[in-house]
This record gives structure tokens, C-alpha cells and sequence, in this order.
């Protein structure tokens, strides 16, 4: 059973940076996609970044693409979400996903994650 641990996030000011993380167990995750996607109360849970772990090509939501990061460390088993330049737009909680893709295909859609964290809170002050 593949288990997925976000830590990372909490308060920091307009501007700043947060490195968010995702402890993945439970699987070799050569031929996963992880993602991240976050969400604030009322609205959709959002795509924002993923990796393909078999490369580490990144993709990126618009709204974030030149301002967060997304790596992985083969060796730790880590999803690492680089958060710079941040917004209170940016404030969500942050959740982790991983996608067991047979061709690498990356996705932005929730429904193809097949496992998920139970999320990390960001909050950007204005």
C-alpha cells in the first residue's frame, strides 16, 4: 500500500519561500507520476506541479510555473515542492499524489491519482 506524508508548511509573509515534502513508502515509484495539488475551503482542489519520477521532467500550473519547483530524491523516497516568491493567493492546503502510470503519461487530473496525502497547511500573509 503506497503511503504518502507531506510536512513543510506553515505561515511565512508575502514574498517568502517554503519547502513543502512528500515521504513516499510502500512502493518502487519508478513508474509513478507524483503531483501536487492544493485547495482552499470552498473551492476545487487544484493542479499546481508534477514529476515523473523516472526522468524528474517537472510540469507546472500557470500560476506557479517560475516561482515553485518540484524535485525528487531517488535514494530518500522524497517529493520536494520548492515554493518561492510566494502570494496570499498561494495560501491552500497542499497535498501530495501519486499516479502509477503505465507510459509516464503526466496528468493534471484528480480522478488519476490513485493515492493521496492527508495535505499541509500553507498560509502567505499579506
Amino acid at each position: 500500500q503506497v503511503h504518502l506524508v507531506e510536512s513543510g508548511g506553515g505561515l511565512v509573509q508575502n514574498g517568502g519561500s517554503l519547502r513543502l515534502s512528500c515521504a513516499a513508502s510502500g512502493r518502487t515509484f519508478s513508474n509513478y507520476v507524483m503531483g501536487w495539488f492544493r485547495q482552499t475551503q470552498g473551492k476545487e482542489r487544484e493542479f499546481v506541479a508534477a514529476i515523473r519520477w523516472s526522468d524528474g521532467r517537472g510540469y507546472y500550473a500557470d500560476s506557479v510555473k517560475g516561482r515553485f519547483t518540484i524535485s525528487r530524491d531517488n535514494a530518500k523516497n522524497l517529493v520536494y515542492l520548492q515554493m518561492n516568491s510566494l502570494k496570499p493567493e498561494d495560501t491552500a492546503v497542499y497535498y501530495c499524489a501519486a499516479d502509477e502510470t503505465q507510459f509516464g503519461i503526466v496528468t493534471t487530473a484528480l480522478d488519476q491519482y490513485d493515492y493521496w496525502g492527508q495535505g499541509t497547511q500553507v498560509t502567505v500573509s499579506s
